[in-house]
């Protein structure tokens, strides 16, 4: 189904029927402040796996997810003082920060060298979601591995609504997938370059 909610001020019923669908192992498309994603709880297998098998994507490569805050994030990556400057300057914001990961972190969302990428996107609604359910939300674009992000939910909802139980409607979103950026070693390195200005980085 489509679930309209207001992009600048999403209805709080709404959010509570969003994450009452994400508890019991949904899997959403929902608005950020780039493109659409495809999500469900970071804590529900089920919901992981489905999303690998939507995206055709290799097991190997695990997904980012969106946190509600800088505190919330702190509990899933390691954030050193350098690290902690960087995020609190960018986020919320289009970007994607690589950091080693805690051991809350499920394995199905770590690489082999345990990091992780997290998200504060700067948007209402994937922010009110995430602040409702208590804990980070898988995030990925919402397209087939390969394919270029679909950023129309009602087209989202014609491509993939076999597979999605929910997609919800903040509006169309035009805009590349976030910047990703690495802060391992407390060194920079950009690893995609997509919505985002990195001017920043050299002024580090």
């Amino acid at each position: 189904m489509i679930l309209s909610i207001n992009p600048q001020n999403p209805q709080k019923r709404l959010i509570t029927r969003v994450v009452e669908c994400l508890k019991q192992g949904g899997v959403i498309a929902y608005p950020t402040d780039t493109t659409y994603g495809i999500g469900c709880d970071i804590f529900n297998k089920k919901g992981i796996k489905k999303i690998y098998q939507i995206k055709q994507r290799d097991p190997r490569k695990p997904f980012s997810f969106i946190c509600a805050d800088l505190s919330d994030a702190s509990n899933y990556s390691q954030i050193s003082n350098f690290a902690f400057r960087t995020l609190r300057r960018n986020l919320p914001g289009p970007y994607t920060f690589v950091l080693e990961a805690t051991r809350v972190v499920p394995d199905t969302l770590t690489t082999k060298q345990k990091t992780v990428g997290i998200r504060i996107p700067d948007d209402p609604i994937a922010l009110a979601i995430v602040q409702e359910l208590g804990h980070p939300l898988v995030t990925t674009s919402a397209n087939i591995t390969g394919d270029e992000p679909i950023q129309d939910p009602s087209l989202i909802y014609d491509a993939l609504s076999n597979s999605i139980d929910l997609v919800i409607d903040g509006g169309v979103r035009i805009g590349d997938p976030s910047t990703v950026i690495s802060l391992i070693d407390d060194k920079v390195e950009v690893l995609r370059q997509g919505s985002g200005d990195i001017s920043w980085i050299h002024q580090l």
